[in-house]
Formats: C-alpha cells, structure tokens, sequence
C-alpha cells in the first residue's frame, strides 16, 4: 500500500457542527493518518462563520447554511465536504463560480435509509403506532376492528419518486414482500437499466399517483423540487395511500399535507425531515404544527441516516476527499457536486493510491 502524502502544514481545516456532530475518534486518527490539522467550530451566524473561515483551505460541515455571502467570503477556500449528502444548505452556484470544489458522501447511508423507509413502510401497512396506543389503553375491540381494514402488503403497489441508488434498494426490498414497484424520474427518457433489471415499471407522475398505495420520495431537494407535493398534487394521489418522505421536508408543502390528512385522499403518512421544524438544535423545543395532532402521522427526528456503520462511511470519504484535494487532486468522481467547476488551484486526476486507508 502507498504511503499517504501528508497535507500541506500550511492549511487551514475548519470542521463545523463540532458540538452537534462530534468529531469521531475513527474521523480524528484518518485526519492524523493524513496529516490533517482541523480547526473545530460551531456557529450558524452567518457574520460569524465569515470570522470563523476568514483563510481557511477547505472546510468540512454537517448542517451549517452556507448562503452566498459566506461562500463568497471564502478567499482562499479549495473545497467545501459535506459530511453527508444533500447539499441544499450551501450555495453550490456561488461555490462552482469562484472556483471550489463541493464533495460529499453520496453512499454513505444508502443501507440505513432504505431500512428505515421499508420500516415506515411496514408501520403504516400494519398500523403499528395505533395497533400500540389501543393496546396500551386496553381498546381490544377497536384494535381487532381496526385490523379487518389492514391490506395484505403483497397485494400493494409502492411508487417511487425518484429511482437513484436508494430507490433501487427500496425496490430490491419491497419486492422481497411481493410488492409491485413502480417509479418515476424527471427524464422518463433516459434508459434505466436497473429498474429494467429489477421490472420496475417507470412511469409518470400521475400515473405513478393514480397506482400507488405507497408513495416514497427519493430525490434531492432544489428550486424544480420545492413543494413539488403541494396540496394539488397531494390530493390527486390514490385514495386510502400513504405519502413517505425521508429525504428533505420542503419538498412537501406541509401545511397541505396537514389538511389532505384530514380530509382526504391520503390515509397516512411517515416523516422522518421537516420543512417547518430544525432538528439540527441543541435545544429542545415545542412541536407546534398541525401534523403533530394528528394520529394518522409516524415521526422520526431526521434520524434515518444514522448507524454506527453510516458514521464511519462518512468519516472515511469525506476525510479521502479533504486528503484528495489538499494534495492537488480532485476527489473521487462519485463524490463531487459541482463536477464542472474550475478549481481555483489545478488539481490533478484522482488518484485512489495516495488516499488508501490503513486497516
């Protein structure tokens, strides 16, 4: 195995979200192994954070806002990781036209999202939250009543929204319960070879609205997808379904989807990411929405990406690609945003040799 090349000793690393993402013991010793010197920070402020990354080569962050005005502010800055994967709390336009590279982790809880969508989905199938709130105060009768309306789940159809690396496994999962799949894109055009493979019918939206008793959104959120399920598109989804949403909560509109839940079509829902509620606090705080009261809603608190095994694939590539772009080089393909960014430092091809990591 190649020895790593050390970073720079010049280079200034600044970790955001250090207090409300601690840096790993396994992220500390890979930022050693590579000679990484990492400044820890938290702030959201954006005046502040202009203070904070004031010279600083590359930066890494969880869930700080990067709006224009920071990103702008960052003179010397090659790369901005993402610990993580969605990037649509940082300005990756203002990024690309000054020249820095935007990473992420685009894998790293593909296992971890999946489980939890397909464990949504078993929870609404089977009404386990009302299922236990009957059993807890002794309602027998209504549960055993309640229970003759539950459909078999092999007689169901799920529809995906969106059919990148997480909807194929959704796919490989739900059909393992006999589920019909089907899914949609924004460019039905473009041949999908692993929806052929697995017979995943791909169709459009309405017709996706129009079959689907289980409605999944896999697609990541931007200016095409903000409240793409608002309270029109909301409504023409197959009566008595259920709307699943662990991606990003703007892209429901959920206001409408309080109202469609109590009026109809939908029957249910399972949220794991919210529009109107940060869960990236320290502090606790009231949960004063309207799809808090009701009882046909399933929440999580933004937690369908976390596994021991998730945190360390994040760790381990976004400190390949802080080590890759520190050393001159671009990072893994497969791991860059803004991939037709002109760095502001040339950056040569990727090498997977230089960053290899130690057993």
């Amino acid at each position: 195995m190649s020895s790593p090349l050390p970073a720079p000793a010049d280079c200034r690393v600044v970790r955001l979200n250090n207090t409300l993402f601690p840096t790993s013991e396994l992220e500390r010793s890979l930022c050693d192994y590579f000679g990484i010197a990492v400044d820890p920070a938290e702030t959201d402020d954006p005046d502040e954070l202009i203070d904070t990354l004031a010279g600083c080569d590359a930066l890494a962050v969880v869930s700080t806002s990067l709006p224009t005005e920071v990103v702008r502010s960052l003179a010397r800055c090659r790369l901005i990781s993402r610990l993580g994967n969605g990037t649509d709390k940082i300005d990756v336009a203002t990024a690309t036209e000054m020249g820095i590279v935007v990473s992420n982790a685009p894998f790293f809880c593909a296992e971890e999202m999946t489980d939890h969508i397909v464990a949504m989905l078993l929870a609404l199938a089977r009404q386990l939250p009302r299922m236990q709130d009957h059993m807890r105060a002794g309602r027998f009768r209504q549960a055993r009543t309640e229970a003759t309306r539950l459909q078999r789940l092999s007689t169901s159809t799920l529809g995906l929204v969106g059919f990148g690396a997480t909807g194929e496994m959704v796919a490989r999962r739900a059909q393992a319960f006999g589920m019909c799949v089907i899914a949609t894109r924004r460019n039905l055009q473009v041949p999908t070879p692993a929806a052929i493979a697995l017979g995943v019918e791909m169709v459009d939206m309405e017709t996706l609205l129009a079959r689907s008793d289980y409605v999944s959104l896999q697609l990541p959120l931007n200016a095409e997808s903000y409240h793409l399920f608002d309270e029109a598109m909301l409504r023409r989804m197959k009566p008595g379904s259920f709307l699943i949403n662990t991606s990003r909560g703007a892209l429901v509109d959920e206001e409408a989807l309080a109202r469609v839940l109590r009026e109809g079509p939908l029957a249910g829902a399972a949220l794991d990411t919210y529009e109107w509620l940060d869960v990236f606090t320290l502090e606790e705080q009231p949960l004063d929405h309207p799809l808090m009261e009701l009882d046909n809603v399933l929440v999580t608190s933004h937690v369908s990406a976390h596994s021991v095994q998730s945190g360390e694939d994040v760790a381990r590539t976004s400190v390949q690609n802080l080590a890759s772009v520190l050393n001159g080089r671009w990072p893994a393909p497969e791991n860059i945003v803004n991939a037709g960014v002109v760095p502001r430092q040339p950056l040569q091809t990727h090498d997977p040799a230089l960053v290899t990591l130690p057993c």
